[in-house]
């Protein structure tokens, strides 16, 4: 079955939203109202907006921003968000070539035609390479791809001294064993937070709990 990748009419609106996102408070739901209103993009341009939204990941089905929206708002961890959302977006053509947002304009195009079924000179092909080119002026995938959870949890945990009396009493001193170690965990590449909740809370309760 041929897949459907995300656009819309007017990808200059994307860059606008992005940037008008990023200087306005984040809202309980992401709506054609706060568009047009707060974003200040009118009309039906403002109205393609949420669902393009949602498509890309940053706005879950309810409406409501989701970890990608919040992280694309810090400058630290926008790019990362945004390359996030690319791969979650156009999955498909993920599937197709691992590496696809790295294509030539050309090749990214072929490959959408190839991937969606289209004819060569479809505008909606076209639109979608334009859209996936807006995208990546905010996307950063070195830090997607050399990431890890260093900045969601400690990774390097140093455990209490331990008694070493019984096992040096013959030397008649006593030493403490200090230890440390280093987690390195990739997440997946989702939107859904329940996953990275389920992840972190695993981690918590059987790694970093602090029972000896």
């Amino acid at each position: 079955m041929a897949a459907s990748l995300p656009y819309v009419t007017t990808p200059g609106s994307i860059k606008s939203a992005l940037e008008k996102i990023r200087s306005a408070a984040t809202p309980e739901r992401v709506t054609k109202d706060f568009v047009t209103t707060v974003l200040q993009i009118k009309g039906g341009t403002g109205g393609n907006i949420p669902p393009f939204l949602k498509r890309i990941g940053f706005v879950a089905p309810d409406g409501t921003p989701t970890n990608i929206y919040k992280r694309f708002r810090n400058p630290a961890t926008g790019g990362a968000a945004v390359a996030e959302a690319i791969k979650v977006g156009y999955k498909d053509l993920g599937q197709a070539n691992e590496y696809f947002y790295q294509l030539s304009d050309k090749d990214l195009l072929a490959l959408i035609v190839q991937v969606t079924g289209a004819e060569a000179d479809s505008r909606a092909a076209a639109l979608t390479l334009s859209a996936i080119k807006a995208l990546k002026t905010f996307a950063n995938f070195e830090a997607v791809e050399g990431s890890s959870v260093a900045e969601e949890l400690p990774l390097v945990r140093e455990t209490p001294p331990k008694d070493l009396s019984a096992s040096t009493a013959h030397k008649g001193t006593k030493r403490g064993l200090s230890l440390s170690y280093t987690i390195n965990l990739n997440l997946p590449v989702t939107a859904d937070q329940a996953v990275f909740n389920a992840i972190f809370r695993s981690l918590k309760e059987h790694l970093l709990s602090g029972e000896e």
